[in-house]
């Protein structure tokens, strides 16, 4: 398993849950020093940066791309895929697919979030799902001519009322006969949904694709109540190899957040 840690250039974002906010020369710096193996990035658009521009600043610290974020779309934007109006759905879309196609030259997938969106109003549970299905398989597809895969990301109830659990969303995968997609296990929604946390990774083990790791109060590893060791083992059970990405506050500070996240997957590691 690998390390990643998360940066954000959104403003609007600014009091989101990711690690460093610094500009990106600063996050990738700091990233590097704490010894992470990657970062996570949230831009503004697929336009923000040049793409050779972070290749520079990966070959400078070594690093790896884990993954890019689509939020931006929806904090910045307003964009939804299951927005009741075709106009917004197509922009999303739009928006989906060029980040897939910036995370996919620098060999990263892309994941949705909060994107997907939630259905009411004019829009029933079935037509939300038709109209995610439908942007899942065009996500799929693209991603699969980068070959990387496509990271769909179940939220708490607050947040989505489409998929909130790790197995939902699995069995939706292979209902609708989705290629290329793999789900992404935040612990800090699973804490909120799931009965059991390592017994959900295990009975979603194939499609399993990427980890946020985060504590119950969505603070590094050690900072809550979730005990990691049953996760950590469960992730090993099924042959995870990705990343464990620290999608988090970054409390007390940055660096301290960094610090524990490290020291916290280093140490299970160890006792193992």
């Amino acid at each position: 398993m690998k390390t990643a840690v998360t940066l954000c250039r959104v403003p609007e974002a600014a009091a989101g849950p990711f690690v460093f906010h610094d500009p990106l020369e600063e996050g990738f710096a700091k990233a590097a020093a704490a010894g992470f193996d990657a970062v996570e990035l949230f831009l503004e658009g697929p336009d923000a940066v040049n793409v050779e521009e972070i290749q520079a600043l990966q070959k400078r610290h070594g690093l790896a791309i884990a993954a890019v974020g689509t939020g931006a779309g929806m904090v910045k934007h307003g964009l939804s895929l299951t927005d009741p109006s075709p106009e917004k759905r197509a922009a999303a879309l739009d928006f989906v697919l060029r980040m897939i196609d910036f995370g996919g030259r620098l060999g990263a997938p892309a994941i949705l979030g909060s994107m997907q969106g939630k259905w009411g109003g004019a829009v029933s549970r079935g037509q939300a799902l038709g109209f995610l299905t439908d942007a899942l398989e065009a996500a799929g597809a693209a991603a699969a001519r980068h070959g990387v895969p496509f990271i769909y990301e179940p939220l708490n109830r607050y947040e989505t009322n489409l998929h909130n659990r790790l197995a939902a969303a699995a069995d939706y995968l292979d209902d609708c006969g989705l290629k290329n997609i793999v789900l992404l296990a935040d612990l800090f929604h699973m804490n909120i949904e799931e009965r059991d946390i390592a017994a959900a990774l295990r009975e979603t083990a194939r499609h399993v694709g990427h980890v946020h790791w985060a504590d119950s109060n969505r603070q590094a590893m050690g900072f809550g109540h979730t005990d990691p060791a049953p996760v950590l083992a469960a992730l090993r059970d099924i042959s995870y190899s990705g990343y464990l990405s620290a999608e988090i506050f970054p409390l007390p500070d940055s660096e301290t957040a960094a610090k524990q996240t490290l020291l916290s997957i280093r140490s299970l590691i160890t006792d193992h």
